[in-house]
Parts: structure tokens; sequence; C-alpha cells
């Protein structure tokens, strides 16, 4: 028997029926012509700030739906679809041009205006409120404000019984072996050439339709076009302890960037241009593809919640929105990805080096802009190493953990995950970015925007005519009414200057002490 499945059988079926799930489901609202929406968040939806299920991420355009905490993969996708049931037929309701807008079922964007015209989201006026429009706009000013408009889903994953050596040790492991999700996963290799105006790029054009495209991709959201900066290029953040990730954060939260410097905090009209002048203004703005986390308290920076309390669940954060999907993503999907949570967090994982860092990141842009390329060539430990052979020796490692799985809750539908998987990869045709491009070119003239249009309209319909209960709608209805009467009491209490609480907020004070000088008071 191997070590990890040793390691799997000393895990009970009441542990992995304690495995727990949520999703959070970024989509732009659109205008049925395929532009971005600029209308306003839709008040029946309540107030982006304090409703527990809708809010919006980067744009006042972009909404974001999260579900509670699930102990089952059918539970969770039900409420995710609750949501947009409620959502949909509450921008509906409005009427007008406003009623007709979609959500855009692609994760690259859809026809957006220049980038100071994309709206950034606004939260109130409350200092909490404020302060997340501030950091907006300092996001906009260091990557621009198209680069934000990028949608996905985030999986957030539990276990119980495992410490914060385990969870970074699942990090580690998740890291080295994300080109495989990249590669089944991805569904974004093509964009609308408005993405990149006045950009460098390596894009090829896919027609005369203003589409780009990489022939090979899967996810140019998860590649150099993506969530990509000069600055967070020189951090090489270490995922072996709590510890030192917390220190590289901290670092990086608390180091002065002359770009951004210049940028200041204020403009000459006395306008908040960002934050804080550091190289990531909050610990949000580190993008990775998984990331440890914690529930923080009401105030509480999240970096001094994982110092103080440690690690309670992963986010991960390199899932495309599928077009083929109506919410997004389907079952299988996540069902494969526990099983790839399960395996990294059972198979060895020697601490990173700074070279497997750099090996990390080149195979991540290199699966991102040609993962189905045949006989694509990876980094494994200095060692040129085939995608597909790799893919497979970790799909075959996957086989027991699905059966483990399926032993505690019943049926088949995990080794069916991991089966469809298998054959995915052998077949690369099959795979979403693969039958996006095909999609694109053989029913839409090479046109992104009208594939993408086509299938947000499609999906739209769908969910407006599902089954919809009057309770379900009240409950909603409460729900958002609750969501501004707290908005009103937050902006009610607020007493201090907004200046005192954006410097007290972003004091290195508030990031907690490293755990040695913890225990030494």
């Amino acid at each position: 028997m191997s070590t990890l499945e040793q390691r799997l059988s000393a895990l009970s079926k009441e542990r992995l029926s304690g495995m727990r799930r949520g999703l959070e489901k970024e989509s732009l609202r659109a205008q049925p012509d395929g532009k971005l929406a600029l209308t306003p968040h839709p008040p029946a939806l309540g107030s982006a700030l304090t409703h527990p299920h809708i809010t919006t991420d980067y744009s006042e355009s972009q909404l974001e739906l999260i579900t509670g905490v699930h102990a089952s993969v059918d539970q969770c996708l039900a409420q995710l679809t609750e949501v947009h049931q409620f959502t949909l037929r509450s921008i509906a309701a409005q009427g007008g041009a406003a009623g007709e807008e979609m959500l855009w079922a692609s994760s690259m964007p859809c026809g957006l205006p220049t980038d100071e015209t994309i709206p950034l989201g606004r939260y109130g006026s409350s200092n909490v409120g404020r302060a997340k429009s501030v950091y907006r706009m300092g996001l906009g000013h260091r990557y621009g404000r198209r680069m934000q408009t990028i949608s996905g889903i985030h999986y957030n994953w539990s276990l119980p019984g495992i410490d914060n050596e385990g969870y970074f040790a699942l990090i580690r492991n998740f890291r080295r072996h994300a080109f495989l999700l990249l590669t089944l996963f991805g569904a974004s290799p093509a964009v609308c050439s408005s993405f990149v105006e006045g950009r460098p790029h390596a894009l090829q054009p896919l027609g005369q339709g203003g589409t780009l495209h990489m022939p090979h991709g899967t996810s140019l959201r998860m590649g150099r076009l993506g969530y990509q900066s000069e600055a967070q290029a020189t951090l090489a953040v270490s995922y072996n302890s709590l510890e030192g990730y917390a220190a590289s954060l901290h670092d990086a939260l608390t180091r002065p960037w002359p770009a951004y410097e210049a940028v200041g905090i204020r403009n000459p009209g006395g306008d908040y241009n960002q934050l804080a002048t550091t190289l990531l203004q909050i610990e949000n703005e580190f993008y990775g593809t998984i990331r440890p986390k914690r529930v923080i308290f009401q105030g509480e920076r999240p970096l001094h919640a994982l110092r103080e309390r440690g690690v309670e669940y992963v986010e991960v954060r390199l899932l495309d929105l599928n077009p083929f999907e109506a919410v997004g993503v389907d079952a299988a999907t996540l069902r494969f990805i526990d099983v790839f949570l399960l395996h990294c967090l059972l198979a060895d994982s020697p601490p990173d080096t700074p070279d497997e860092i750099r090996e990390i990141a080149q195979n991540q842009h290199m699966t991102a802009a040609r993962g189905r390329e045949p006989g694509l060539q990876l980094l494994r430990q200095g060692q040129s190493v085939a995608l597909a052979d790799w893919g497979l020796d970790i799909i075959d490692a996957l086989v027991p953990i699905a059966a483990a799985l399926d032993a505690t809750h019943g049926g088949h539908e995990h080794r069916d995950a991991v089966a469809a998987a298998r054959a995915a990869l052998l077949a690369p045709d099959t795979l979403p970015s693969a039958q996006v491009l095909a999609a694109i070119r053989s029913q839409h003239a090479d046109s992104f925007v009208a594939f993408a249009r086509e299938r947000s309209q499609r999906i739209r319909d769908h969910l407006l005519a599902l089954p919809w209960e009057a309770d379900a709608q009240a409950r909603y209805e409460a729900m958002a009414a609750q969501s501004l009467q707290d908005q009103r009491a937050i902006e009610a209490a607020d007493t201090m200057p907004f200046e005192v609480y954006r410097q007290e907020y972003v004091s290195p004070a508030r990031l907690g002490q490293p755990r040695a000088a913890t225990a030494a008071h």
C-alpha cells in the first residue's frame, strides 16, 4: 500500500463526510448588444455592502453571487441556481432597457467602454463602504480597470481535522498541479480585442470579427493577460508555513512601492486615488490560484485573523466560468476538485523553493496560453515533462480517493468525474476551451462577443423559465430589505473621519504579530 493510500485509509468516513464547500461566482451585467451595462447595482438586489449572497466585485456592473457553506456539491449548486434566479428576475422586473440585461456567461469580458468609464463598485457613505470603493480606485490606477472586469468562480473548501501545516501542504501541492485544472476546466481561450486595446499582447486574430485568441489556449484569464503585474511579480511568496506566508504578505502590505507613491493617496482635488502606496493596498490584492482563508471579525484584517486563529479553509481561485453551464460550473467539475484537493492534502508535499516557485509560474503561463498544444512540455524539478503524461499520472492517483468518497456518500459520481477528466485529457478537442473556440468559429463567424452574447441570452432565458416559488421570492425580498437596513445602521453608527479610519485600517499594527513574537509576550 502506498503512503497516500495509507493516509487515505486513516481518514474516517466521519471526516470525509465533514467536507464542506461554498461558491462565489462573478459575472458582468451586459446589455443585449454584448456591451457592458453601465447602470447602477439593481436596487431590488439590496445592499452590495451587507447582502450575504448578492454583492458586486470590482465594478458596479460586476455581480458576485455567493452561496452559504454546504455538505454536498448538489446543495451548493442548488443554492447558486436559486440566487441566480432571484437576481435575473429582479433585473427583468426593472423593465425598459435595464430589464433586458443579462449575466455575461464568459470569464473574459463583454465589449468594454474606455477604461475610465468602467464604473467602480459603490457601497454607500460609511467608512467601510468608502474604503471598498477607494480600494477599487487604487486597483484601476495600478492595473487598469479593464483587467479587473475578468470574472471567475471561487471554490471555498474545508475538511475537519486539518491544521495549518496540513493546509499549507495542500496549497503547495495544489500550486504544483494547478496546470491540470487549467487544462481540464479552462474556458477562456479568446477575447474581444477591446480588452487589450493599447496593451502589448501575444494573441492572434481569429478571422475578421474583432476576436483575439490563442489556438491552443485554455485560460487567458489565468495567463499573462489576466491578474498579473510587475510589482506582484517581485513577490516570491513561499507556502512552507503560515509564519513564512504571513511574513511575505506583511512585507508586501508595508513595503512602499515607488510607482504607487507617485500616484499618491489623493489627487490634487482631494479625491482618493488608493488606500495605500505600498506594494499591496490590502490582502485581497495579492493574486494567486489558491489562498489560505479564515472568517474574519468585523473590521479585522485577514492577515491578523490568519495569524491569530490559523487557516480555516482554502479558496480555489482558478476556475473560469464555463459558458456551457447555466451557473458557470457543473457538479462533475466540483466533485473532481473535491478529489483533487484531497489528493493535494494526502500526497507528500516537500517544501517549495525559489526555483520551484519560478517553475510553477512558468507552467501556469504555458498552460494558460498553450495547454492543448500537442506534446507541450512543462518543468518539474528542472526536468521537462509532457503536460499530458504528468496530468495522467495525477489523475491515476485520484482513483482510490474518488472510490473512498463514493464509499462515503454512495453511488459512483466521484469515480465518474475522474474518469471523465481522464477521457477529456486524452481528447483535447473535447475540453471546454476547445469547445469555446469551435463554437466561435462554426456558429458565430469568428466573433467571441457574438458567441458569449448568445450563451448569456440562452442562460438568462433558461433560468427565468425555471419554476420559482412565491416563498423563495418573499425570502429573498426580505433579505434584500434587511441588507439595506443593515447598511443604513452602519452609516448611522460612523463617527470617525474617513482619513482617520483609512490610516488606522492600513496601519501595520492591524496586521497582527508573528507567532514567535506573540509567544514572547
